[in-house]
């Protein structure tokens, strides 16, 4: 029996290497795919491997009547239907590990720039200026980061600040006190995060429960000059509160690489106000991250298909 695998983003080429001999598996990997053409795509379709280009919704999924698998080559899983999946059984895994590094790196990347203004500094100079006066930064040292979020990139991020002789705070409900004290970070609850940390990094999953916590409320409990940092999910942060936040002089700045519409609207109130530091949804965009994890999607796919082994499964209640 011959199962199709269909790759309708620009996943790295080294997935397809993965397939090399393996006669049972036919792979279409035609690069990225527009709406109408995945829709057109999807019924012929045993599984997927994407990216977070490919909106695969109840509409595509209603489309695809043999999907069986679907292979997220990184870690977020916003841009598939799981309920929809999930009925139709249709098993969807990710690849957890690929780029925390890379989006760890970036997540510091972009606290510095932020704590030195070094974008806006880059900028004056180009323009033919030389400016010492005006982007005068704050050092790292001393300083406390709070982490919301600690798992796997959050840990890694909490490790370089460690280094940087930073105090680290963390909140996760779902990850035990005692792994943090084992890396030397200090569990705390939200309350403390928002009332202690000088920057505070996201690393949460999108739920209901983490949607907006970024908002007028929450900024109003936090220090006075706080710096926020998000390289996990746009949706976590209310723009506009935020934007206003950055106006009013409480919050001292932003370095965000992702926004609730990407790419973000023109009216977006973050985009070019002094202070904000943004990178295009970049975090995950090393060499080395995408080899990594179109690698470890199709490894996925292929023991799932071939030997009915399943890992990283992010909604267990599909499979059989």
């Amino acid at each position: 029996m011959t199962h199709h695998v269909l790759i309708p983003d620009a996943v790295h080429p080294s997935a397809l290497a993965v397939f090399d001999g393996m006669s049972e598996l036919q792979v279409t990997a035609p690069g990225q795919l527009n709406r109408a053409d995945l829709l057109a795509a999807l019924p012929d379709a045993d599984a997927l491997i994407i990216r977070s280009a490919s909106k695969i919704d109840a509409e595509a999924i209603a489309a695809a009547g043999k999907l069986r698998l679907i292979a997220r080559a990184g870690v977020g899983v916003d841009n598939v239907d799981l309920a929809a999946a999930t009925a139709r059984k249709i098993v969807v895994m990710n690849t957890p590990d690929g780029n925390t590094i890379s989006t760890a790196e970036h997540t510091f990347g972009l606290m510095l720039a932020l704590a030195r203004h070094i974008p806006q500094a880059h900028a004056s100079l180009l323009a033919g200026k030389w400016d010492r006066k005006s982007y005068n930064g704050v050092e790292l040292r001393g300083k406390t980061l709070g982490v919301v979020g600690f798992g796997r990139i959050g840990r890694a991020v909490a490790k370089r600040a460690l280094a940087f002789d930073m105090t680290v705070i963390a909140y996760d409900p779902y990850i035990a006190a005692d792994l943090a004290a084992d890396l030397g970070v200090e569990s705390v609850s939200l309350e403390d995060i928002y009332r202690r940390s000088d920057f505070i990094t996201l690393h949460a999953l999108l739920t209901d429960e983490t949607r907006d916590m970024i908002n007028a409320g929450t900024i109003a409990r936090m220090k006075k000059g706080v710096r926020i940092i998000d390289a996990a999910r746009g949706a976590l942060v209310n723009e506009g509160d935020l934007a206003d936040g950055i106006k009013s002089g409480h919050v001292a700045g932003a370095a965000l690489d992702v926004f609730q519409q990407e790419p973000p609207q023109e009216n977006n109130p973050l985009i070019g106000l002094p202070g904000v530091v943004h990178t295009p949804h970049l975090a995950a965009s090393t060499d080395d991250a995408q080899i990594t994890v179109a690698v470890e999607a199709a490894q996925l796919v292929a023991a799932a298909l071939l030997h009915g082994e399943y890992k990283n499964v992010v909604n267990p209640a599909a499979v059989g």
